[in-house]
């Protein structure tokens, strides 16, 4: 075995040793360490491992073949030996194999079939930072298997640029460190000229590093599209001696493998890469990096309701990353194809925090438990709006259990939309068209301009095949098509060939079982508006090439507001919707609200879904109905159109409060938002019988009001919240309660008295158990208010002398004595004469 000395190996007994004592390790190790190729390797004769395989998990399949090729040269052995890898359409694994390099798709199936992982000893999960969706779950699920079935598997996590003390911290596992292997960098930005595309800087930049600079140059660009340009612009533009070379992970083997070995003659080189380049994958002799700052990543596009790859900025971590790739072999350059103003994000972002979620969802419906320790959770929203679509796909059960279409679904390996349409297409010309229809709603538009129906896209790539594409195509575009096409029918075992043309419907058809929410009727008063199953609506544009179609169903839409606007659409066969989703299509006789008439209607709805496509009337309101109808009105208008009077405020006030000040007397939350909530236990009952809302009295609403509370719940509210207080003028007055309009919170109870009933009261009076003082409002002779206090002993001492010399003259037939403490409490005035 040759065993080349990497930054990573003085670090390789501290792993042996630490996955000795502990089952888990993160290890953190910059690009060129050696941590791929080294670290399953020094694990092969654990004793731990006793004899069984090493999972390596990479994000990209360009990495993964160099990975085990490179182990496997290491072994002095060819790959599919002790090392082999796994990637989607390739396998190079055999009954020898002990390093098993897999992509993440492949693990997520390996856990999913196996979770006991027999014969599974580790699982090493690579280049972690880039917070694949997959990768997550991936770990997730091993964690879950680490814990509940084999606490004997390994799980290492390595990265270049990641927060490893949290990630450490998260799976309570030790954290190792190792030096990079790097010269080195001097960075700077390269400007771009006034309004300079990106090919003709990048082009510009090449020329001048290849004239200025030693060595071989990586060029970073966002994707193939990009490097074809490029590439095409440099063959006429640099030397013979001068090679350039793409790198990507479509390319075939053979030519990757080129690219990652040096030139047998020689030459200079000008590699143009993805981020495959970024990690994991070694290009020797490079000196000089040009970054042009962006990458395609996965972002979520709720138009077409799937994720696909956009174009968008590298975090500064990715961008270190890059930067470092021109210090490998000895000092470099890296230039930087954005301003220096520009601020990129410290760290990449985890897709799961920005991608639709269907996938996952269905991964963790299969795998029986959503109760899987996450490094960063999937959020509540996406993932309860992923469930609803899988429940409308037929892939999950009202429970949120998987169904056995969802099994089927999840074994095709593709978003649950497509595998659902894929699953309904039937064997032969329809399944081959349905292949075409997925590869056309993954892939970009062909057209340059095509209008919004989906059909001339198809007829477009059937004029491919028969070498006449139309001039606003893009060729290059329909071919991708075409080959993604095939690849899907070899999925399927599709031998039948696509259909040369098509009836109006058989896209729609097709596309209704991938977008069932999608499927849109016109509504009955604008040809350009469209009633959607979901609920919502949307509109066609002006010029639309689907207008006056009866029903459609949308690939893309743009939601917004109001109305969504149609960016992609397919006519659909009203009877072909009945025959199969019939189970969707309901009438029945309703009876709603008007809240223009302020009544009720009773109508007959036909519905999709939660689209009505027909509504007529449906004569008189039936009673039985009315009563909820009439409780929803309520949730329309608020709780201020029930004949609420100041006592039943009072006592809702009471009863908010003595929550606040007496919890253990377990009262019902009454705040207005709670009586909206369960409206229809304790409002219903109340509108039995009645078709009005106005039939409802005060007395009636009163005691409905008070359903939640038991008969000694309310003699509790009586006694600790009472609604008047004998002072000791020997009457009794009336304590007022009263919520926080804002807040609705209890503010302090309110007794207005007279400051002459209270003589020889020496505290303020309390409620509640004695726990809330009352807000004392003293008032004049007249009614006035004097002072407000919820202290009347500090008022008598300092306050009282003041009120005296000020009122004694006005009010001279009411007793002002010099002593409140000892004097006698009256309601009235001296008798005439005293």
């Amino acid at each position: 075995m040759s065993t080349p000395h990497f930054p990573i190996s003085a670090l390789l007994p501290q792993v042996k040793d630490s996955l000795d004592q502990h089952p888990r390790l993160v290890l953190e190790a910059p690009p060129g360490a050696g941590k791929t190729t080294q670290v399953p390797l020094a694990l092969l004769h654990a004793p731990w491992l006793a004899g069984q395989k090493i999972i390596l998990l990479e994000p990209r399949r360009v990495a993964a073949r160099s990975a085990a090729q490179f182990m496997a040269r290491q072994l002095g052995e060819e790959v599919g030996d002790t090392v082999g890898y796994r990637i989607r359409f390739e396998n190079k694994v055999s009954a020898r194999t002990r390093v098993e390099v897999v992509t993440e798709g492949i693990l997520t199936r390996m856990l999913q079939d196996d979770p006991m992982l027999e014969g599974i000893g580790a699982i090493v999960f690579d280049e972690f930072h880039e917070r694949h969706l997959s990768g997550d779950l991936g770990l997730a699920l091993a964690l879950d298997v680490q814990a509940q079935l084999r606490d004997d598997l390994r799980l290492v996590v390595m990265s270049a640029t990641l927060d490893g003390e949290r990630l450490a911290r998260f799976l309570d596992a030790p954290r190792l460190s190792s030096e990079g292997r790097s010269f080195p960098v001097e960075v700077s930005h390269f400007p771009a000229r006034r309004d300079e595309a990106l090919d003709l800087q990048v082009r510009r930049a090449v020329q001048q590093a290849l004239a200025t600079h030693p060595g071989d140059v990586l060029v970073f660009l966002p994707g193939q599209r990009e490097i074809q340009r490029v590439l095409a612009g440099l063959q006429d533009t640099v030397d013979a001696a001068t090679e350039v070379l793409p790198l990507h992970g479509e390319l075939p083997v053979e030519q990757q493998g080129r690219v990652l070995q040096p030139a047998a003659d020689g030459r200079r080189r000008v590699v143009l890469a993805t981020n495959v380049a970024e990690s994991s994958v070694t290009l020797p002799g490079v000196r000089v990096v040009i970054d042009s700052g962006l990458a395609r990543e996965p972002q979520y596009d709720p138009n077409s309701g799937f994720t696909r790859l956009d174009v968008v900025a590298v975090a500064q971590a990715s961008a270190d990353q890059r930067a470092g790739r021109a210090g490998r072999v000895a000092a470099g350059w890296a230039w930087r194809l954005w301003p220096q103003s520009q601020r990129l994000e410290p760290q990449r972002r985890a897709e799961i925090e920005q991608v639709e979620l269907t996938g996952l969802a269905l991964e963790l419906a299969a795998w029986g438990s959503s109760d899987l320790r996450f490094v960063d959770a999937p959020p509540a929203g996406p993932l309860a709006a992923a469930r609803e679509l899988l429940q409308r796909l037929g892939a999950l059960s009202p429970t949120h259990a998987i169904t056995a279409q969802g099994r089927r679904m999840l074994a095709i390996g593709t978003h649950p939309r497509l595998a659902a349409m894929l699953l309904a297409a039937t064997a032969g010309t329809e399944q081959a068209l349905a292949t075409d229809v997925a590869a056309l709603l993954e892939a970009r538009d062909p057209l340059r301009q095509g209008g919004d129906a989906l059909a001339p896209r198809w007829r477009a790539l059937a004029a491919f095949r028969s070498g006449r594409a139309p001039h606003e195509a893009n060729r290059s575009g329909l071919a991708a098509i075409d080959a993604a096409a095939r690849q899907w029918r070899r999925r399927l075992r599709c031998d039948a060939a696509p259909p040369s043309s098509i009836e109006a419907h058989q896209l729609g058809d097709l596309l209704a079982h991938a977008f069932p929410d999608r499927i849109a009727f016109r509504h009955p008063n604008d040809p350009l508006r469209y009633l959607l199953a979901n609920g919502r609506s949307a509109r066609l544009h002006e010029l639309s090439d689907l207008r006056g179609e009866p029903w459609l169903v949308a690939s893309e839409l743009r939601f917004e507001a109001r109305d969504g606007l149609l960016l992609r659409a397919s006519p659909v066969d009203e009877q072909y919707l009945r025959r199969v989703f019939a189970s969707r299509f309901v009438s029945e006789d309703i009876v709603r609200w008007d809240a223009e008439r302020r009544a009720l209607v009773a109508l007959r709805e036909s519905r999709f879904e939660r689209m009505v496509f027909d509504s007529r009337s449906a004569g008189r309101v039936d009673p039985a109905q009315a009563a909820a109808a009439l409780t929803e009105a309520v949730a329309e208008l608020g709780l201020q159109a029930l004949p609420w009077t100041d006592g039943l405020r009072q006592w809702q006030a009471r009863v908010e409060g003595l929550r606040r000040w007496m919890p253990e007397l377990g009262l019902p939350d009454v705040s207005d938002a709670a009586l909206l909530a369960t409206r229809a236990a304790w409002l219903q009952p109340a509108f039995a019988g009645r078709t009005r809302l106005d039939a409802l009295d005060e007395a009636s609403f009163g005691e409905a009001l008070k359903t939640p509370l038991d008969w000694s719940q309310r003699q509790l509210v009586d006694r600790h919240a009472p609604i008047r207080i004998s002072v000791p003028s020997g009457l009794e007055r009336g304590i007022s309660y009263r919520l926080d309009s804002e807040s609705g919170e209890p503010l302090p109870p309110i007794l207005a008295v007279k400051l002459q009933e209270l003589f020889g009261l020496a505290d303020t009076p309390r409620i509640a158990d004695n726990r809330v003082a009352l807000t004392l409002h003293l008032l004049s002779p007249g009614g006035r208010p004097l002072q407000v206090t919820q202290d009347l002993r500090n008022f008598w001492a300092n306050t009282y002398a003041e009120v005296k010399k000020e009122m004694k003259g006005r009010y001279p037939r009411h007793p002002w004595p010099d002593d409140p403490w000892t004097a006698t409490a009256t309601h009235r005035a001296k008798p005439r004469g005293t």
